[in-house]
């Protein structure tokens, strides 16, 4: 009997990509690939470790699916990713419901771990979390047709006293060139138009390899691929943002007047007991020479509330931070405290409650900052990706190039015969808190 095998991808874009490459790895094997849990016969949880609520939702998720051994076709249940890679001991220890693992720097051997699994041996395939993505592997995209994720670049170096990517991911280590070029030109010729482009640290792509920062470069070259019309750039390092990279954003019509540059904290002391790149000064002159050279830049960024030692002065001071510099884009994520980092032996740790209402407090000033600034849209005409028609009311939906896939807003258009997966015109005629809506023009 044909194996059928469940993919399910927990945390970040990142996962996804590898998500899609075990998925075209079994896919090869001759595996059958399906949508619904009930019909699997093998169920890979692609997890998430990076903070204590995406682990928690990796667990449940992992005791979800091994219910389907009891209800269901489920013979053998495959946990990967970064909770593998950190917590390998503590998983085939304390869930036995799992019936093996493998990390981040081996799930291109999944085919192998699945045959052990089948024959009940439990395997354990935990090895250096370096993955060599310059390999030509199979990849089954999983998202729509015309959008999908690079990954130019993996691990990081620069060493945040509350982040354990470096743990899980490794050290910083660039794509070549060419491989991301391939993989991007095999994209296009399946009909993907947008191209995002993803790594834990973006900006510094190329420092390792090329010795030099190579990004301005590769985002144009990705531009010159036939067929690519959208190139998006997420998590943007703010320490290695070069003028290059600036002037590259504003004068290529392909690229995505669109930054993804996560902050975490405006005061300096955060800043440096966060052992972030810079001081506040620094964040200011970078978002003004942003500004002032890519004319109507969507700037997202995200914060970190309740971090060690955040007095309520710096967080009034963070309030007024966000109100000032007025960014289209808004995250906001409560400090988790992460085994073996830094932070976590720090004094001064703040209570959850602290947390959740200043994370509600951000949030609600940039409630107010996003209709401020959506409704400055109102009467300009930009170029909407179609995603979807809603029957019921009558509106096609799609997103401008100022917003990434499931993370930013929507822009409704009303129209008539346009196609899923093309760019169309749209004239804005009224703005909501994130969102916006218009008419299609010829």
């Amino acid at each position: 009997m044909t194996e059928k095998v469940k993919v399910v991808t927990l945390g970040c874009e990142k996962n996804l990509v590898d998500s899609e490459i075990m998925s075209g790895l079994v896919h090869e094997r001759g595996y059958q690939l399906v949508a619904d849990k009930e019909d699997a016969t093998i169920i890979i949880v692609n997890t998430c470790g990076f903070i204590d609520a995406a682990k928690e939702e990796s667990v449940n998720t992992i005791l979800d699916m091994a219910e389907l051994k009891e209800t269901a076709n489920l013979k053998a249940l495959i946990v990967s990713g970064c909770l593998t890679q950190r917590y390998k001991k503590e998983l085939m220890n304390e869930m036995p419901e799992i019936d093996g693992i493998v990390g981040t720097g081996d799930f291109d051997k999944i085919n192998d771990i699945i045959d052990d699994a089948l024959a009940g041996k439990r395997p354990i395939l935990i090895g250096n979390p370096v993955f060599n993505y310059d390999k030509k592997l199979p990849r089954r995209v999983s998202t729509p047709r015309y959008t999908a994720y690079v990954k130019i670049a993996e691990g990081c170096d620069n060493a945040c006293t509350f982040c354990s990517i470096p743990l899980m991911r490794g050290k910083f280590r660039s794509r070549s060139m060419e491989s991301i070029l391939d993989e991007v030109a095999q994209l296009a010729s399946q009909g993907v138009k947008e191209i995002s482009l993803i790594a834990q640290d973006s900006t510094n792509y190329g420092a390792d390899i090329y010795d030099s920062y190579m990004l301005p470069t590769l985002m144009n070259r990705v531009s010159e691929v036939e067929g690519v019309e959208w190139v998006r750039l997420h998590y943007a390092y703010p320490g290695f943002f070069t003028d290059e990279l600036i002037d590259t954003i504003a004068s290529n019509p392909k690229i995505c007047k669109y930054i993804d540059m996560p902050l975490q904290h405006s005061e300096d002391s955060i800043l440096k007991r966060m052992r972030r790149p810079g001081r506040q000064r620094d964040t200011r002159e970078l978002v003004r020479r942003i500004r002032e050279r890519i004319p109507g830049v969507s700037l997202r960024t995200s914060l970190i509330v309740g971090f060690p030692g955040e007095t309520e002065q710096d967080f009034e001071n963070l309030k007024a931070f966000v109100r000032e510099v007025q960014f289209d884009r808004l995250g906001v994520f409560t400090y988790s405290k992460e085994d073996d980092t830094p932070a976590s032996r720090l004094p001064d740790q703040i209570k959850e409650s602290v947390k959740d209402y200043r994370a509600n407090v951000l949030m609600e000033i940039q409630r107010e900052i996003s209709n401020e600034r959506n409704s400055s849209k109102i009467g300009q005409v930009i170029d909407v990706l179609i995603e979807k028609y809603d029957g019921r009311n009558d509106v096609y939906v799609g997103r401008s190039q100022f917003d990434a896939p499931e993370i930013d807003g929507e822009v409704f258009a009303t129209g008539a015969g346009l196609q899923i997966g093309t760019i169309a015109k749209v004239r804005v005629t009224h703005s909501f808190e994130f969102d916006l809506s218009g008419e299609v023009v010829a």
